[in-house]
């Protein structure tokens, strides 16, 4: 058996864990984990010997390419129409490689952390059941070399989406919340839908090289100026399925809302893998928009925008998994503001190094949920760093990897977003970004001054019984703390062209060098870069300082005491006292979309089914009703005597050859 050969069992392993859970996990009560977990563990390993050969170059190289080392299987063929051929298969190139390491390393740590987790729902078994279920189609999704299969597993995706925010349907607010996810990401997925159909159009012809990732791509580059649809609209049509699935302004407001689901769903879905496939899918058709530059302007500015917005808002909120959720909507508009600049390989780096520190950040969150019994308001913790050291300890780590600080993962990966922008001209996006890094910095530390230091706000006898979390927990917590350390080392040291760029570069070479005709230079550490870096690193220290000195411990020796009032003075004066109020009501995009789509939709909606039930309805309706009417006059004919019959034919001649006789008396 060929290592190839095992690719499909990716994803046959968590579908058969999802089945099988859903069938007799309800019987295997608190033993109902172990299937779960064992095929996740079974899909990592077979992922990460992938993802050795092909990123070692230990891997054949793909069909039709010259340097892109990988794997192309053909599975089934799923439509067998004539002309029309849609065919299931998979490739395992580098990017699909760092993509599984992410997923099914996150995915294994939280199916193990949500042991300790869920081990007191009653939904046990059904939790584990939909975490195998997200698992296949996320990798379903990664792995597919078809349009309408990354289309499917997409939709899989968010079903899953629905499914486990949605865990806790008895509690108002999570149904809430499941339906808001899924009827703000349909908004996209059309647009998705359109972009596919656009796409097969652009090709000109059926049959599988149209319905081929990569085939179609080049098919529309070599058609040019003859695509029925312009590559810039095509480019944007796919866009918007990346911005429902990733939570990008103005359909943003979802992801917030998405953290009335269970924690390992925060960490699992909505902050380290889902929302990453709207980044993934730009990456995949990079050729594609670096063919239609004006797209990758919008995908910029869009992203920059949503990395300031929700960097804004999440400097005032007091849920400590909110925090965390606007952390992800900025990360990830630093993600697609690099892929608008044409910095394709900082964005998947910044994807990767970001799944592991924020998946232990949000996980860290349900640690420490976990230890206070539910409470997720920041203004009833502190002190709670004597009490639970080793998520005190994890998450602190996590806090310096995305505020930037070298030399952690979060350092490497952002600050080649900004280098990249820099040097390809983007300087807005270059200093809207440094702005955002300072933010990000000062509104972590906000959280860990909140949560850790200083002294405990909440009851005093639930002081008494605060804890660290059990083994099964802690130790997921510290194993993400390792990559968030180390692999912004281990693949993007500043010296000449780095691991990832190496492992990357058949897959972006196009669109780097040829379509955008820009030059690539190394990411070096001195030069302009070593300028870059410095304002990089002094705004984000500046960040942690002024957090530290609004929220942080009391430094008695140093006469520094921690001054949070100082904070509400501020809030408080006029000017800034609106500001605040706007940060603190997400600058109030919940209330307009009510009114705009609820309040103001809804009497439109109203008005078009009166409308249509009064007058197009009506119409219908009254036609029937006096077809029955006429019908009803007309029946009474209908004696069944032959005399009226006989003297109806009388009368009918009668009048007849009276009007025959009258035309011919007079002709005119």
């Amino acid at each position: 058996m060929t290592l190839e050969s095992l690719i499909p069992l990716l994803v046959i392993l968590p579908l058969a864990g999802f089945a099988v859970t859903a069938l007799i996990g309800r019987r295997l009560g608190k033993q109902a984990h172990w299937i779960p977990v064992l095929v996740i563990f079974g899909a990592w390993a077979i992922a990460m010997a992938l993802a050795f050969q092909v990123l070692t170059g230990a891997a054949p190289l793909l069909e039709g390419s010259e340097e892109a080392h990988g794997y192309a299987l053909h599975w089934f063929t799923w439509i067998p129409a004539g002309d029309f051929v849609v065919e299931v298969g998979f490739v395992v190139d580098s990017l699909t490689a760092c993509l599984l390491i992410v997923v099914t390393t996150i995915g294994l740590l939280v199916h193990i952390y949500s042991v300790g987790y869920m081990s007191h729902d009653p939904g046990y078994w059904r939790f584990f059941a939909y975490l195998n279920l997200f698992m296949f189609s996320m990798l379903l999704l990664v792995l597919a070399d078809s349009w309408l299969v990354v289309f499917v597993a997409w939709e899989l995706v968010g079903l899953c989406s629905y499914l486990l925010i949605g865990f806790w349907y008895r509690k108002r607010s999570a149904a809430l919340a499941a339906k808001k996810a899924f009827i703000v990401n349909r908004v996209g997925d059309i647009g998705f839908a359109l972009g596919i159909m656009a796409i097969w159009v652009n090709t000109g012809a059926v049959g599988e090289a149209t319905l081929n990732i990569r085939e179609s791509i080049h098919t529309m580059l070599e058609a040019g100026d003859a695509n029925p649809i312009p590559l810039f609209a095509t480019a944007l049509l796919v866009f918007a399925g990346a911005m429902g699935k990733s939570a990008q302004f103005p359909l943003h407001v979802w992801l917030p809302d998405a953290m009335e689901g269970p924690t390992p769903v925060s960490a699992l879905i909505h902050a380290a893998t889902m929302v990453n496939a709207g980044v993934y899918l730009v990456a995949r058709s990079n050729e594609l928009f670096a063919s239609a530059p004006d797209a990758m302007v919008v995908v910029a500015a869009i992203g920059i925008f949503t990395a300031i917005l929700a960097a804004t808002i999440a400097m005032t909120q007091t849920d400590i998994k909110r925090v965390l959720a606007y952390s992800t909507l900025s990360q990830l508009g630093y993600m697609f503001a690099a892929l608008g600049v044409g910095a394709f390989t900082a964005a998947i780096f910044h994807l990767m190094t970001h799944g592991f520190f924020k998946g232990l950040l949000f996980l860290g969150s349900g640690s420490v949920i976990h230890a206070v019994h539910e409470e997720q308001d920041m203004r009833r913790m502190g002190g709670l760093a004597e009490k639970i050291p080793i998520t005190y300890a994890t998450m602190f780590i996590g806090s310096i990897a995305i505020s930037g600080i070298p030399p952690l993962a979060g350092f490497f990966s952002k600050d080649e977003i900004l280098g990249e922008a820099f040097k390809f001209g983007f300087y807005w996006v270059w200093g809207i970004g440094l702005f955002v890094a300072f933010l990000t910095a000062f509104y972590m530390f906000r959280l860990m001054g909140m949560t850790f230091w200083g002294t405990f706000r909440g009851p005093r006898e639930l002081w008494d019984r605060i804890h660290e979390s059990p083994r099964v927990m802690t130790v997921p917590l510290i194993l993400l703390a390792i990559p968030s350390i180390f692999l912004g080392l281990v693949l993007g040291l500043p010296f000449g062209d780095s691991t990832l760029h190496h492992w990357l570069e058949p897959v972006f070479h196009h669109s780097t060098e040829e379509l955008l005709q820009l030059p690539h230079e190394p990411y070096a550490l001195f030069g302009i870069d070593g300028i870059l870096i410095l304002a990089s690193v002094t705004v984000a220290a500046v960040g942690v300082a002024l957090a530290w000195r609004l929220f942080g411990a009391d430094l008695g020796a140093l006469r520094l005491p921690a001054r949070p009032e100082r904070v509400r003075e501020i809030s408080s004066r006029p000017g800034l006292a609106f500001l605040y109020r706007a940060s603190l009501n997400k600058w109030w995009f919940d209330e307009l979309y009510h009114l705009l789509f609820i309040v103001i939709g809804g009497r439109i909606a109203a008005a078009m089914w009166w409308f249509d039930r009064e007058v197009v309805d009506g119409t219908v309706n009254d036609v029937g009703r006096a077809t029955v009417g006429a019908g009803r006059g007309l029946r009474r004919v209908q004696t069944g005597r032959v005399q009226n019959y006989a003297l109806g034919i009388a009368l009918g001649l009668i009048v007849m050859a009276g009007s025959y006789l009258i035309l011919v008396g007079n002709p005119r």
